[in-house]
């Protein structure tokens, strides 16, 4: 059977009923990787042996026919350590020995039967919508021109190569959605109490970021985010069973920012998609406001300097973006530090928005993502301006504590457009379901052409 880009619930089914073995799953994807990745620049590091080694492993298990990621191959962000290999955070600054032990949500993948088969490229200190460093560059298998996205874009550029059918980011202003959207991929960050990042002990990034998966099927998503959350719960994704209130939004949350067309019109689409389904769908804005705009920049800002102290890292070793962002979050505490309350008073705000409205559907970027190229070269304003121009949609959602998926819906010059679906606390089963929803009315191109999958 063909192995590569099969999605992973069906590689499992496959392991588990015996039609294939997790080896011969893993030693195909590795050997996939070795054929593109040269052209696609996402992996940080590759564990050949190791993940053989591991497959292995899994084929033996007693309790293989019940492992729901039984033989999958999946990535890893490099920010999440993975037994035997460094955690290098996108950066030089940081050490090169290997991890002791594995992050507990590599335990609970491996637990469920999945095969780690590298870490994937991630800027540094996962502060930019850009994954490149001295050694690579991460970028869209569906433009090789522009960029994966970040900062897990690694991450989606080996979902969207069929390198892996799964691959785990982070994201603490959009760094799961920015890639996923970026590689035409299903990416989702869910809300409060689940799958939380932490960094020296402390809710990172002030409790904005969380983990989340990248896949090629809402399926997929909803599986591995059920396993990396310790859950049983969101894998079984339901249908949409009631009409919906949905609100269409294409307002930048940022002010001045300007959307292209192609981009609202991909938000439009989804509005009618979702009311030729039969839901009750509106243009209406969230109540964005400057405060929420300048909460997010703090934590953007003093969150990277608290990731600084916990890794204990020589500031003169990073790389100037990062040192002027630095400096940046430094003069900001000083007369604007980071307040709890700030997120408490947006998250009071946009509660009545989502108490008249299940779900908010947004553009995914304001346009196409940056091109392709060394970004950590370049000045810290550039970056900044990369950044806010074209992924205005996210942050909010991050300090809102809310969950929030990206799925591709059509192209436009060979690159996907990809829509956002943000719902209220705790409804990251209702995400999934809308996001089924649409995929069962405009099914995607699981894969980029050109990168010799067949699936």
């Amino acid at each position: 059977m063909e192995l590569v880009g099969r999605p992973a619930t069906e590689l499992a089914a496959a392991v588990r009923a015996g039609e294939t073995t997790a080896t011969e799953v893993v030693r195909a994807h590795l050997d996939h990787l070795a054929e593109v990745e040269h052209r696609l620049g996402a992996f940080v590091s590759t564990r050949r042996r190791a993940a053989l080694g591991e497959a292995a492993v899994v084929d033996a298990r007693d309790d293989r026919f019940a492992l729901p990621l039984a033989g999958v191959p999946i990535a890893i962000k490099d920010v999440v350590d993975v037994s035997g290999e460094p955690t290098r955070y996108g950066s030089r600054a940081t050490s090169k020995d290997p991890a002791s032990h594995d992050h507990p949500i590599v335990k609970r993948l491996r637990k469920a039967g999945a095969v780690v088969i590298g870490k994937t490229r991630c800027p540094e200190l996962s502060l930019w919508g850009t994954s490149d460093d001295l050694d690579g560059t991460a970028v869209s298998p569906w433009d090789p021109t522009r960029s994966a996205g970040g900062s897990s874009g690694g991450s989606g550029g080996a979902v969207a190569a069929g390198i892996v059918p799964l691959a785990l980011g982070s994201d603490g202003l959009g760094s799961v959605r920015i890639p996923a959207a970026a590689c035409g991929a299903v990416g989702i960050e869910p809300g409060t109490d689940v799958a939380g990042v932490e960094l020296g002990g402390q809710p990172h990034w002030f409790g904005m970021s969380r983990f989340g998966p990248i896949a090629t099927t809402v399926a997929d998503a909803a599986l591995m985010l059920d396993v990396i959350a310790g859950s049983t719960t969101l894998r079984d994704v339901r249908p949409v069973e009631r009409e919906l209130n949905v609100a269409v939004s294409w307002k930048a949350a940022a002010p001045g920012v300007v959307v292209t067309s192609a981009w609202r019109e991909a938000a439009i689409e989804a509005g009618r998609l979702l009311n030729h389904a039969g839901h009750a769908v509106v243009h209406e804005d969230p109540p964005y406001d400057r405060q929420m705009v300048q909460a997010c920049i703090a934590r953007w800002t003093q969150g990277a300097g608290a990731d600084v102290a916990a890794l204990d890292l020589d500031v003169d070793e990073l790389q100037p973006r990062t040192r002027a962002h630095l400096g940046a979050g430094e003069r900001l505490a000083k007369v604007a530090p980071v307040r709890e309350e700030d997120a408490l008073r947006w998250r009071e705000r946009v509660a009545p928005f989502f108490e008249d409205y299940d779900v908010l559907i947004t553009p995914a970027f304001a346009r196409t993502q940056p091109a392709a190229g060394a970004w950590h070269t370049k000045p810290w304003a550039a970056n900044i301006a990369a950044n806010l121009s074209t992924y205005p949609f996210f942050a909010a959602w991050n300090l809102a504590d809310l969950p929030a998926a990206v799925v591709p819906l059509w192209e436009d010059g060979g690159r996907p457009l990809s829509v956002q679906i943000v719902a209220g606390p705790g409804r990251e089963a209702l995400v999934l379901s809308v996001a089924a929803q649409l995929e069962a009315l405009v099914p995607w191109s699981r894969h980029a052409p050109g990168w010799g999958i067949d699936a």
